[in-house]
């Protein structure tokens, strides 16, 4: 009923863990599969080893969370000793990259490459990362990051991950599908700032962060239809997923995949077994057999 393929893989459902939450070890991947995820997407990797901001670099608010981890990380060289090879997991892995420039992308990508994930996703739009060049806003630095990364992962499906701090997201994702990418996963985190009226100063250390959760979905949900009204390869909607009803928005916006983040943080990684079992219920209420059958369904 919820057996999902994308980008040429099997997954037994459509949730996948989003990057940044607990795929940071072959344990935590092998337990997120335990836990009834369809994937899972490992922590963003770049070059070299991140500390990240400096604290406090994450605080919840009514409706969300904002966070301004600054994409810490053990780097790619590191984690390929740590990992060896992903293709020996049950469920599907997802590798997870970027780099400060175009030439850094693709030199990561074909290290991530050599560890076998199921496909690539391509991070190009993380909030509140100080890059050489806005990559996320720009059709021609897309498409030219996307044309490297995608000779660089040697047949590895990639998926550009886009960001809805932008005022033409369907554009931005029509010039990725031109310049070869497989797959889109909309959206990262939009923009946000906490100020401290006591203190009178922005609460995070990085003064702005990427704001997840429930408060993003109505975004995600807009940016997944707009996306899908203008390119044919599929895309992992992403952004406020909480339940299984969520889950179904995003497909009926027209979304192939259901990415899953900031819910674990709030329920546990058993999240995975409750929204699927939700979206089973309301499948079988209405008698629908295949999502296939639900499947951008809003545009109709």
């Amino acid at each position: 009923m919820l057996s999902t393929k994308l980008c040429g893989r099997s997954l037994e459902n459509p949730t996948i863990l989003a990057s940044g939450i607990l795929g940071v070890s072959k344990a935590s991947i092998a337990r997120m599969g335990k836990e009834g995820a369809g994937a899972v997407t490992l922590k963003s990797l770049c070059h070299e080893e991140r500390k990240g901001h400096p604290g406090p670099n994450m605080f919840v608010i009514d409706g969300g969370m904002l966070n301004a981890v600054g994409l810490p990380g053990q780097g790619i060289d590191n984690a390929a000793k740590e990992f060896g090879r992903l293709d020996d997991l049950r469920i599907p892995v997802i590798g997870s990259v970027f780099g400060y420039t175009v030439k850094q992308f693709g030199e990561v990508t074909e290290k991530m490459a050599a560890l076998k994930p199921a496909m690539i996703e391509v991070d190009v739009s993380c909030p509140h990362m100080d890059y050489e060049t806005p990559f996320y806003a720009d059709a021609a630095s897309l498409a030219k990051i996307t044309k490297l990364v995608k000779k660089k992962a040697k047949g590895i499906p990639i998926s550009m991950k886009l960001s809805p701090n932008v005022h033409n997201i369907a554009e931005l994702a029509k010039a990725c599908e031109k310049a070869g990418a497989d797959c889109i996963t909309a959206i990262n985190t939009a923009s946000g700032m906490k100020i401290d009226i006591e203190v009178m100063k922005p609460i995070l250390g990085n003064k702005t962060g990427g704001l997840s959760g429930p408060a993003l979905k109505p975004i995600a949900v807009r940016c997944v239809y707009e996306i899908y009204k203008a390119v044919k390869i599929p895309i992992i909607g992403t952004g406020g997923v909480m339940d299984g009803k969520d889950a179904l928005e995003m497909i009926m916006a027209g979304a192939t995949a259901v990415g899953v983040g900031t819910a674990v943080y709030y329920q546990g990684p058993e999240v995975f077994r409750r929204i699927t079992s939700e979206m089973k219920a309301w499948m079988k209420e209405h008698e629908i057999t295949s999502l296939d059958d639900i499947r951008g369904v809003a545009h109709k």
